[in-house]
């Protein structure tokens, strides 16, 4: 939107798209039309574009719609057992779900990515023997690199369970223990604190 009045939907991302706007760094502009210059932030990279026909250039709206992507990967989250693995492999939002205990509410190991999973995949046989397949089909944000990304916080007398990402300042997620109410937001600059294996 431009006016916060009139909203229109984002095009897809392409992996194009992303590749370009992790070379940017440094702070939206404010205008969807605004032209960004890879040769003025990665010169290897545009050289690489113009041999292959295409221009370094890269619109401040196609960041936008990069950053989402890139945003809704690495931090988008899901309480566990909210969502549910059929044996064909389609995946549903679990209808019997009532909420985590206030108890495993606190643990970040009840939490998971809510994108395809990477780490799993690597987990030995063993590791695998206590997890149930119906549920337990994500990657669980205790295994994030680096650890401590994450902050638990308890907000409201106990009431609420409100977890941030150091990685992406600016996005909280939040759970009522007990209920179906979940979700997350981002309010932020759009740019990944790269520092953060120093800041720990």
């Amino acid at each position: 939107s431009l006016n916060c009045l009139d909203w229109s939907l984002l095009t897809p991302t392409s992996k194009e798209m992303l590749e370009l706007a992790e070379q940017l760094k440094g702070r939206f502009q404010g205008y969807p039309s605004f032209e960004y210059n890879l040769a003025d932030v990665n010169a290897e990279a545009a050289a690489r574009l113009t041999e292959g026909g295409k221009e370094p250039v890269i619109k401040e709206e196609a960041r936008l719609i990069a950053t989402i992507e890139q945003i809704d990967r690495a931090v988008g989250v899901v309480p566990r057992g909210a969502f549910v693995k059929t044996p064909l492999g389609s995946v549903h939002e679990n209808r019997y779900f009532e909420g985590l205990s206030l108890l495993e509410a606190k643990k970040l190991s009840s939490y998971f990515h809510f994108t395809e999973p990477v780490n799993l995949k690597n987990k030995t046989l063993l590791e695998k023997a206590d997890l149930d397949p119906s549920t337990d089909f994500l990657d669980s944000l205790e295994h994030d690199i680096p650890r401590g990304s994450w902050s638990i916080q308890l907000e409201m007398g106990g009431t609420v369970v409100v977890l941030r990402s150091l990685l992406w300042l600016g996005l909280t997620f939040y759970h009522v223990p007990m209920t179906k109410q979940f979700g997350y937001i981002y309010f932020g600059t759009g740019e990944k604190n790269l520092d953060l294996p120093f800041m720990l």
